[in-house]
């Protein structure tokens, strides 16, 4: 899919590591020129840029700030954005009994009204044609006891945006999916997945014996983004290795 995007424009929010540096290269071995959010880790989405060369731009912002993002979106100007990744999100416990208001709100500011926030305010910079994809999660369809009720509800909440805005923005020609990955390592995991008990438990749910990679997601945000997939939208494309089934 080497250059199926020259001349196309990405905006991927929590580009800094993890899923959101995965797509960033992804993206950009496929030609796209880049806008890269991040909020705290300057350094790495510096490096990120370094090593991708090209066509990036920087931008710095805290997406729980509504005032933040619109300043974002008006460092663009016109009509030129072919991708917006919705990739920012948080990853806490929430046990009933013991959150704590400053945790609850953290992870639906960031992980829900920061999506619909950020997607309205560069909805005007999307080209006719342009495409959404929103990561969500497997936990989205699933529940268990492990006490993170509250991010399983903000990615159903992604679910349901993902559909409704591909009603919403169909008229434009914009398709709109999201990506549901399974458990994978990253930074966000690493001290979850420490524990040898909770990694084998969490293994066993997954058939096919192997965490998903960072990469296998980008892979498909890619593919959703590409004109393979011109006729998918409203879409929840599970990426897990089959954890749901």
């Amino acid at each position: 899919m080497v250059g199926i995007f020259e001349g196309q424009t990405a905006l991927i929010t929590g580009a800094s590591g993890g899923i959101g540096a995965a797509v960033a290269r992804s993206l950009s071995r496929s030609g796209a020129a880049l806008l890269l959010h991040y909020h705290r880790n300057g350094a790495a989405v510096e490096q990120l840029a370094h090593e991708l060369g090209g066509r990036i731009r920087l931008m710095q912002a805290d997406l729980r700030s509504a005032e933040q993002i619109e300043t974002m979106a008006r460092q663009l100007s016109g009509p030129n954005l072919d991708m917006l990744i919705n990739n920012a999100g948080v990853w806490r416990a929430t046990p009933l009994g013991s959150t704590s208001r400053d945790v609850a709100d953290e992870i639906l500011e960031t992980n829900l009204r920061a999506v619909f926030w950020l997607t309205q305010c560069f909805a005007p910079h999307l080209n006719d044609g342009a495409r959404i994809v929103n990561l969500s999660s497997v936990a989205a369809q699933t529940a268990s006891a492990s006490g993170r009720s509250l991010y399983r509800a903000t990615k159903a909440a992604i679910d349901s945006l993902t559909r409704s805005w591909a009603h919403e923005l169909a008229p434009r020609g914009i398709r709109v999916n999201a990506v549901a990955p399974g458990m994978i390592e990253t930074a966000m995991t690493k001290e979850h997945l420490a524990d040898e008990s909770t990694r084998q438990r969490l293994l066993a749910r997954h058939p096919l014996g192997r965490f998903t990679t960072a990469e296998e997601v980008a892979d498909a945000v890619t593919f959703l983004c590409s004109e393979q997939s011109r006729h998918i939208t409203g879409q929840v494309l599970n990426v897990s290795g089959g954890f749901v089934i």
